[in-house]
């Protein structure tokens, strides 16, 4: 009996169809190939100069003025200075007034009672007296605390005659006045700011009387203090060679001062 099987399919090997896609990728033409490439390129550059741009604006609006981040950080560093200057300012007329104080206090109790057997002690201490004095003055007034006496109304805040953020001003509302006045504040930003600055204004106006007092203080004491070593200097020097050069010319000397001492008296 003769089989009708074909010889490759006895063989168990039988030969398929295969598609040509799956044997091998299907072949491109240079210009798309160049074309494909080209846009793939063009896609990235401009994705490129967009980053680029993108990260430009942020920056600018990070760092121009105007900003919210900016104008937060303005205030913020300006109250600290301020408030630092302050403390500064007062730590300076603390050490004024100690010092001072601790030289009347010297002067008053070991040279004054020493004067009636000793005249030409009188010069030198009262200049040193009279520039420590001064110098205690103006300290005590750089660091006297100065608050506002003027009555200050809720109509005052909304016409910004009054800063509802100084102690001073709003001390002198009501709660409810100043409830109001805050929540009114708070709803518009550019009122708020405005407040804000005038309050820095008010700081630096302060620090301003504050360290221009403190300057005469500090200079009152340094020509007090000179002058009055120079003066001790002078007539210790005067009675020595009083006393190098005679008796007499020492008691002239020390005639010459009783009768200056008994004129400043008279």
């Amino acid at each position: 009996m003769e089989s009708n099987d074909h010889p490759d399919m006895l063989s168990g090997n039988p030969e398929e169809p295969v598609s040509k896609s799956a044997e091998e990728p299907e072949s491109r033409s240079p210009h798309e190939v160049s074309g494909a490439k080209g846009t793939d390129e063009s896609t990235t550059v401009d994705a490129k100069v967009a980053s680029q741009e993108t990260k430009k604006k942020k920056k600018k609006g990070a760092i121009g003025l105007g900003t919210t981040r900016g104008i937060e950080t303005m205030f913020r560093t300006s109250y600290r200075v301020h408030m630092e200057l302050s403390s500064l300012a007062d730590a300076k007329a603390n050490i004024m007034i100690s010092i001072n104080g601790l030289i009347i206090s010297i002067i008053i109790a070991s040279i004054s009672p020493k004067i009636d057997t000793n005249p030409w002690l009188l010069i030198p201490t009262t200049v040193m007296l009279l520039g420590c004095l001064v110098s205690l003055v103006f300290a005590v007034l750089s660091a006297r605390p100065r608050v506002s006496s003027d009555l200050i109304s809720l109509k005052d805040v909304r016409s910004n005659k009054a800063n509802i953020l100084f102690f001073g001003h709003f001390t002198r509302l009501s709660e409810d006045d100043f409830v109001t006045g805050m929540t009114e504040l708070l709803s518009n930003t550019t009122t708020l700011y405005q407040n804000m600055i005038r309050d820095i204004y008010s700081l630096g106006k302060v620090l301003t009387r504050k360290f221009e007092l403190l300057r005469l203080s500090y200079t009152a004491f340094m020509i007090g203090l000179g002058s009055g070593i120079l003066m001790f200097i002078f007539v210790y020097v005067w009675i020595v060679f009083s006393l190098d050069s005679g008796t007499e010319s020492f008691g002239d000397a020390f005639s010459t001062i009783e009768a200056i001492t008994d004129g400043w008296a008279a």
